[in-house]
């Protein structure tokens, strides 16, 4: 932590973020390398979606839910528009399909059926993701649905997203390697939709995860982590106005971390 304290204390090493708010931690010590804004209620796009991800891992450790359970798609998670897994009424779909639909393809549809199967409501689900977000220490933290639709009562915190991401590091290392994943293709369709909008996995950095997020409101963020020599960055940027803008400053600061 010293050591921590020392580079933020050192002009040399001081850094500039064009992003709305920022956080760098330090995820082997948890000495805090950067923070702009990070306490400011942000719109968190479909980076929330992580806590879906949480509450989906805390039901599989406890049994409530199995990887390979399949669950019926509803009309309202159906009806779901941007990101999607493209899910039909006529499906049921696999726990472990979900998860990565939910991941690698932001599946606005796959997180509302996974929310509908946990509290039968994508509403009480919403309700249940802000009190469990209190029980862990993120206090500004509010959800009004299970992926990040826009809502004026859906915000978090920069510091608030590295927490959780921290979170899904340390305690469900079994399903972490599910973020590293470049590629998933549900049943084949929409092909040309397959790709892991994560702008760090492909820069050969040692970037391993975790979300991505964008709406007109919010702009471009991502929630970030990598190791380099053993080291362990997890880190945060919101409010860009590009996918270019998102990839570099995303970059810039893992590299700095």
């Amino acid at each position: 932590a010293l050591f921590g304290l020392a580079m933020l204390s050192s002009p040399s090493l001081a850094i500039e973020t064009k992003a709305r708010a920022a956080y760098v931690l330090d995820f082997n010590t948890g000495t805090v390398l950067l923070e702009k804004n990070p306490d400011m209620s942000i719109p968190p796009a479909s980076m929330s979606k992580l806590m879906t991800l949480n509450m989906v891992f805390e039901a599989l450790e406890d049994g409530r839910l199995t990887m390979d359970e399949t669950l019926p798609v509803s009309e309202h998670a159906m009806a779901y528009g941007g990101s999607t897994m493209f899910l039909t009424t006529r499906d049921r779909v696999s726990v472990e399909d979900l998860i990565k639909g939910v991941i690698v393809l932001s599946g606005n549809d796959a997180c509302a059926v996974l929310a509908e199967a946990l509290a039968g409501s994508e509403k009480e689900f919403a309700r249940l993701m802000t009190a469990r977000a209190q029980q862990l220490g993120m206090t500004n933290s509010h959800f009004a649905n299970s992926n990040g639709w826009p809502d004026p009562n859906q915000r978090m915190t920069a510091r608030d997203l590295v927490t959780l991401a921290t979170r899904l590091i340390k305690v469900f290392p079994q399903y972490y390697h599910f973020f590293a994943q470049t590629e998933y293709a549900f049943d084949n369709r929409a092909p040309d939709n397959k790709h892991n909008r994560n702008p760090l996995l492909k820069l050969g950095i040692g970037a391993d995860g975790l979300k991505t997020g964008h709406t007109t409101e919010a702009g471009y963020g991502v929630v970030g982590s990598g190791t380099k020599n053993g080291r362990r960055i997890v880190l945060m940027v919101s409010g860009l106005e590009s996918d270019d803008d998102r990839a570099r400053e995303s970059e810039k600061l893992m590299n700095w971390g």
